[in-house]
């Protein structure tokens, strides 16, 4: 609607192709940038400080709030998935996630699943936090490390899909019920979600929203416009599936 020419590039979540991928485009003389992805590394960073193109930031967070961004709330979308755990029974409550190094991960995902924890009154277990890679066998690694606890978890939220059906299938190979002895909600709610079976629940980010609203904020930046809030926070919603009650 705005009459620009999109390009769109993906670094295949690789970090050297993701600054090529900036340079190419800033190469290119873009008038502007829409950037999606979970990690801000500190090259990428200073690259977006270089850039003479403005850059918005789509599901990403930028923690020095130096650039505009679009997103959830992640640290509430984390807390209500916890909660409604806790409101079904469950105390024993485990957190799957990537590295902790990446700062939505540590300070705000992880911060909402100690909110929930701390306003019902469960004592935090770091036992039942895991870092994994984003992908299945991680996933199937993680559901084995956590059946070995004392007390093995009877819910489970995690931050990738992928990750998820991991944990949701090696769960069910060692004929665990889902959801009646383990409930997982998973983040991204992308296809991996149906193709599940049971099919997961989800957090539900609002994509579209995200990328109309993004790509608004940077035509205003493009334009010189006046912009009043640089950091938009969206509503999150929740889709229900097989592996919860």
């Amino acid at each position: 609607m705005y009459k620009y020419n999109i390009i769109l590039s993906s670094s295949d979540e690789n970090e050297d192709k993701e600054l090529q991928v900036l340079n190419t485009l800033l190469g290119k003389q873009v008038d502007g940038i829409i950037y999606m992805g979970e990690k801000i590394t500190a090259q990428l960073q200073e690259e977006f400080d270089r850039s003479p193109a403005p850059v918005v930031l789509a599901g990403a967070v930028d923690m020095e709030q130096k650039l505009a961004s679009v997103n959830i709330d992640y640290r509430e979308a984390t807390k209500s998935a916890v909660a409604r755990f806790i409101a079904n029974g469950h105390k024993q409550i485990a957190f799957i996630t990537g590295s902790l190094e990446e700062p939505v991960n540590r300070e705000f995902k992880l911060e909402g699943y100690k909110d929930a924890l701390k306003e019902a009154g469960i004592s935090y277990d770091e036992t039942y936090v895991i870092e994994a890679d984003y992908n299945y066998n991680a996933g199937v690694k993680a559901w084995e490390e956590l059946s070995g606890l004392k007390s093995r978890p009877n819910a489970a939220i995690v931050t990738d899909d992928e990750l998820a059906i991991g944990v949701l299938n090696a769960a069910l190979d060692a004929n665990v019920s889902v959801p009646e002895e383990l409930e997982v909600m998973t983040s991204n709610n992308t296809k991996l979600t149906l193709m599940a079976r049971p099919q997961l629940s989800t957090i539900v980010q609002p994509l579209y929203d995200i990328g109309a609203v993004a790509m608004r904020l940077l035509t205003k930046l493009m334009t010189n416009e006046d912009v009043e809030e640089k950091t938009v926070v969206l509503p999150h919603s929740e889709k229900l599936r097989g592996t919860t009650k």
